[in-house]
This record gives structure tokens, sequence and C-alpha cells, in this order.
């Protein structure tokens, strides 16, 4: 079976039986193969359209039909992420796993970016030796002790091609989208910031030409990332006024 989403007869109207408060109808275009006769596939049998389907077209072996379904926005996974992602601060110590990291990585390749010119670069750091110059050149950028990266196994830097007039703005959705992905498959992660600082060092500059990357390159953010050591904070209340609707 193949499924697609496409422009269907559009919903029905306002208070047509059937409709629910909310819920916004999607028509799905599905291909099924291995049907019987035509007959079999106009009344269900022998795994024909499902009920509520609009037959399109029936060639060999294949059915294309419409098929109604509803969407209800209060319900969407997407959603539920978006409200219960939390910036975690203390990380076990155990690397997260390579498909994880590149699932979230690819996913920030994904952020929307101004005219879709993609100007950030996105930096995964897990050797040990490059973590720790990392720490260490955030510490001295921003004159702090302690780990700013809160032990996080994995340091996801964000940096971005200063020509572009809207680089700190691009990075700033690469970072966004990539801890909302790090929620979605399982990982904590935290937004650090020092690193526009850090990589206006002398240090800093160095790790760009060791990576082989520009050295005029605007660090934006970084991203701590890892397995969270314990349960995620709980959301603090909105708060009011936050919203208007003029």
């Amino acid at each position: 079976n193949l499924t697609a989403q496409v422009p269907g007869p559009g919903p029905a109207a306002p208070g047509a039986a059937g409709e629910q408060p909310g819920r916004v109808p999607v028509w799905l275009l599905r291909l099924q193969r291995g049907h019987g006769g035509p007959a079999a596939a106009a009344d269900g049998r022998g795994g024909g359209f499902p009920p509520g389907g609009r037959n399109l077209l029936k060639t060999k072996g294949t059915s294309y039909f419409l098929e109604r379904e509803e969407f209800c926005p209060m319900e969407n996974k997407m959603l539920e992420l978006l409200k219960t992602r939390r910036s975690v601060r203390a990380y076990k110590p155990e690397q997260i796993q390579a498909q994880e990291l590149d699932a979230v990585l690819e996913a920030g390749t994904y952020a929307p970016t101004g005219m879709g010119m993609q100007s950030p670069v996105i930096v995964a750091v897990q050797s040990p030796s490059y973590r720790r110059a990392v720490m260490e050149l955030n510490q001295k950028a921003r004159g702090m002790e302690g780990d700013p990266y809160y032990g996080a196994p994995t340091i996801v830097l964000v940096l971005a091609d200063p020509a572009r007039g809207t680089c700190v703005e691009d990075a700033s959705c690469v970072l966004c989208t990539m801890m909302e992905a790090a929620h979605a498959v399982g990982l904590a992660s935290c937004w650090i910031h020092g690193e526009r600082e850090m990589f206006q060092l002398p240090e800093g500059k160095a790790l760009l030409r060791e990576w082989g990357l520009p050295q005029d390159l605007r660090g934006v953010g970084s991203l701590a990332l890892g397995y969270a050591a314990g349960p995620l904070p709980q959301p603090k209340e909105r708060k009011a006024g936050y919203i208007h609707k003029v």
C-alpha cells in the first residue's frame, strides 16, 4: 500500500453529519495492489477500498481511491513534543547512540533559514579531547568555572556565515529544531551561550582551522546533548499576557 495526502473534495459543510469541533477532514490517496475485480473493490470484499472511500480508478491489480480521515490539532504528537520539551542541566556520562545523534543533526539541516541559503554550520563534538577543549574555551570566554555543558557527553556547536544578514536567526532556528528533535528521540538538551565570544578568541579560531572550517564563522550557540540524569523539569506556568490577537 502507498499513501499520500492530496487536496480532496474539501471539508463537509459546517455542522454536517459526522463533523466534530476542532477536527479537520483530510483526504488520503491510497494505492493498493492485489485486489479482486471491480466488484470486490467497490464493496470492500477481497481487500477493496474501505467504507467511506471514493473509488477513483481501478487498473490491473491496483485500486486508486480517496479515503477520508480526520486530524485533531489538540491531539497532534508534534504539538505535544513542543509542549513537553524541557532544558536539562544534569546528564548521564554514557555517550548517545550514533543513530540518535544523526537523527538530531539531520533535523537541524531542515530548519528554516533566510531565503533557504542555509548559512549555519553544525559541529558535533564527541571526542573527549575536543570536548575538553570546547569546555575550557567556553569557560574562558565567559569567565566561569565548572562544566558549562553540565556533563553532557556530546556538544553540538552551531556557527554561521556572517555574510548572511540572517545568520543569527538561521542558526537559532537550527538550534531550536535540534532541541525538539532530541526530545523526539528520547534525548535531553540545553541551549548553551558563549559561542560568539569563544570563536572570537585565538583558541577558537585555531579549533576552526583544525576542523577545516572558515575562521570568520560567527558562533551563535550550542547544545548540551545526552541522556537526562533524572526526571525532566516541570514547566512553569505560562505568563499572563503572553499572546495578543489583534
